[in-house]
């Protein structure tokens, strides 16, 4: 009897297990779009009513999932706490209690639907005022319905209860190819790290990285590959420029969260799944407009604003030229430049200058044999490589944004990455992108951490929304929110003596003001 009993619940839990790993049938897949994004599988656009008045307001914009989470548990929003929805609760057999004491029956099906559209609980009394009313269609509601059912076991790809698997897109061959063989080994290093530490909540992390390829096409088919082959649970410090704004949409369509300095880069990306550790190019420019303003003393110009012709760059360039008017100075103009065939415009006071550091020194070089020699800006992580080769006229008329600098190292955070370096056969090249990728890591392991055992992308994402002042031991303190995705919004400005090659801080880190 009781080797019969122990048999039929080992079979039992296989069958449990067998279910749990059973994929969405295309009606729980559909209702799964829905509760995520508020889409009809047909294609129509689904309403919703808010508040006493009724208003309309689509449902892509209150997408269920927004309020209720993407596991259903539900988390605070603006004072009010959205229920669970896990059809083990709605359905139980004890019945439910409002927030406000009332009791009423366990939801049915049609008690459910009675909830979702008219906004009343199986008791027939009204749900609270925040919540929608969804005007759906039967096929709507009954693929609504089949996903609560499978809601709570629908877990996030990539994780299980003993692994995390992350993925990256860095380049093995072409230009970019160094920096993405130093970002891969600062990931490697730390994933190691971490697993020989016992993981994250007893979960050894893995790492995929996948070439980009060498244009747009080929980095979304390696993103792809991530996603839906691969089935990573996040994105950690990428390398892929070509994907550009590409990215954010897929992210958000995957529900995936990503964390990395893109946009120190240029690539300019503003989702609610991103999070950056370090300031982007734009944020870097901006701190050395605002130092130049209240210390070079350089608003009447003119001043020239050079790229290269990549949109990201573009985009960057734009966006500066538009702030540095916007503040009052006078004579900006753009150019997309390459430095081996155009023709340099001459009679600029200030040159901000984005690009590669060869590009650099041959800029300087063209200027310093017209016999000019204005005040050069640019960001360190670009043109570092090729400082020294700027001719020594324009010693301390060079200014460059830095994220971090030495000061900014705690003993700790030094030893960390001096460790991580010696393991993984590092020098001190591409220092940005190696802090960068560490700082990734750290922010992973703390977001994963908080998340608890029972993690999920959008605990990982709450998480690391509800990151202040967290330290790195590399860079300035890092913070996030509710509408912050960048953890540094602002840069150290630093001067070089260059026949002497000595860097010196001329301005310590300060949030730049927020800007559109």
């Amino acid at each position: 009897m009781k080797t019969s009993l122990i048999l039929g619940l080992l079979l039992l839990g296989g069958l449990h297990f067998a279910a749990d790993a059973l994929p969405l049938s295309p009606s729980e897949s559909a209702g799964k779009r829905l509760y995520r994004e508020g889409v009809s599988d047909s294609g129509e656009p689904i309403m919703a009513r808010v508040g006493a008045a009724d208003i309309l307001l689509p449902a892509t914009s209150l997408p269920c999932a927004n309020c209720h989470g993407a596991d259903g548990l539900g988390r605070p929003e603006g004072g009010v706490r959205p229920p669970d929805l896990s059809w083990s609760r709605l359905t139980s057999t004890y019945g439910q209690q409002q927030t406000n004491g009332r009791d009423y029956p366990a939801y049915t099906e049609g008690t459910l639907a009675r909830a979702i559209q008219e906004g009343r609980d199986p008791g027939n009394n009204r749900l609270d005022p925040a919540m929608p009313r969804f005007v759906l269609s039967m096929n709507d509601q009954r693929n609504l319905t089949a996903y609560l059912k499978r809601v709570a076991e629908d877990r996030d790809p990539g994780l299980t209860p003993d692994s995390l698997h992350l993925g990256t897109l860095l380049p093995s061959q072409g230009p970019l190819s160094e920096e993405g063989a130093t970002v891969a080994a600062v990931l490697q290093g730390s994933v190691a790290r971490i697993n020989e530490a016992g993981g994250i909540h007893g979960r050894q992390l893995r790492l995929t990285i996948v070439d980009p390829g060498p244009d747009r096409a080929s980095a979304e088919q390696a993103l792809d590959q991530l996603i839906e082959q691969e089935q990573v649970f996040a994105l950690i410090a990428p390398l892929a420029p070509a994907l550009d704004s590409d990215l954010a949409a897929r992210l958000e369509r995957a529900g995936i969260p990503l964390i990395g300095p893109l946009s120190s880069l240029g690539t300019a990306q503003a989702s609610r799944q991103i999070f950056e550790p370090l300031p982007g190019l734009r944020e870097q420019l901006i701190a050395l407009a605002d130092y130049a303003t209240d210390n070079l003393r350089v608003l009447q110009g003119p001043t020239l604003i050079i790229y290269p012709d990549e949109p990201s760059q573009r985009l960057a360039a734009q966006s500066l030229g538009q702030y540095l008017q916007d503040h009052a100075w006078e004579k900006v103009s753009l150019k997309d430049y390459d430095s081996a065939q155009d023709e340099l415009p001459l009679g600029s006071r200030s040159v901000f200058y984005l690009g590669s550091g060869s590009g650099f020194s041959r800029l300087a070089e063209r200027l310093q044999a017209a016999g000019q020699v204005p005040y050069l800006f640019a960001a360190s992580n670009q043109v570092a490589g090729d400082l020294l080769q700027v001719p020594s006229d324009f010693s301390r008329r060079v200014f460059l944004a830095y994220p971090f600098v030495p000061s900014d190292w705690t003993l700790a955070g030094r030893l960390a990455l001096t460790q991580l370096r010696e393991r993984q056969g590092l020098g001190g090249q591409h220092a940005v992108l190696q802090v960068g990728a560490f700082s990734s890591m750290l922010l992973l392991s703390e977001g994963m951490k908080q998340a608890g055992r029972d993690a999920s992308r959008e605990k990982l994402i709450s998480a690391l929304e509800g990151l202040h002042d967290f330290d790195t031991g590399l860079t300035p303190l890092i913070s996030f929110g509710p509408g912050r995705r960048l953890g540094l919004r602002g840069a150290h400005i630093v001067t070089v003596d260059l026949p002497g090659q000595r860097f010196y801080l001329v301005a310590p880190y300060k949030p730049i003001a927020a800007t559109p």
